[in-house]
């Protein structure tokens, strides 16, 4: 009888161990969740290499087998409380999300090669360098880098109908980070 009961013991405990080992986060992971080109969504873990190389990597539970996935193979990717749009290769946090978006580009993917197989292509990325802010329209899929050179004109064409949100721009005074406050009054749909 004591060695069924050792059994039975050694068993419960594998199986105490290995529910336990699937709900702890994997070193140098997050939890997170990965939209793929399909719009599906895979909950699981992710380490950030996107300001390294504009890439994850992903598992889904602890103790599976890493994949990595660039910018140009998601949709979206959302990092503990951060969440991001991939677009042409590259990842952008999103700052604040509705009929417009404020980005923020994380990572660069130009000269990137992605394969097909054995064949090569060479990402050309979006325009801009890193922490540059951009207005995108999910509608239409037009992603305006915002400067102070171009302030005027992407304020204008972003917010147009919107005098509020067109007031709110222009009180940033240059700082483009708070171009944030107008795209969320644009997105409210408050309007004088």
């Amino acid at each position: 009888m004591t060695i069924l009961n050792t059994l039975v013991a050694s068993v419960l405990s594998l199986v105490f161990l290995q529910a336990n080992a699937q709900t702890e986060i994997p070193k140098g992971f997050q939890k997170g969740t990965i939209t793929l080109a399909d719009n599906s969504n895979l909950p699981g873990f992710v380490k950030d290499n996107i300001r390294k190389d504009a890439s994850i990597v992903f598992i889904q539970q602890a103790g599976e087998k890493k994949k990595t996935y660039n910018g140009s193979e998601l949709v979206a990717a959302e990092i503990d409380d951060a969440k991001f749009l991939c677009i042409s290769g590259d990842f952008f946090k999103v700052l604040c999300q509705g009929n417009l978006c404020f980005l923020q580009k994380s990572s660069d993917a130009s000269g990137k090669p992605t394969y097909n197989g054995n064949e090569a292509t060479f990402s050309s990325g979006t325009e801009g360098k890193l922490n540059d802010y951009f207005i995108y329209n999910g509608k239409d899929k037009q992603l305006k880098l915002v400067s102070k050179k171009n302030a005027d004109e992407v304020i204008a064409a972003s917010f147009a109908g919107n005098t509020a949100a067109i007031e709110k721009a222009r009180s940033a005074n240059g700082d483009i980070a708070q171009l944030k406050e107008a795209v969320q009054v644009y997105n409210n749909g408050t309007n004088k």
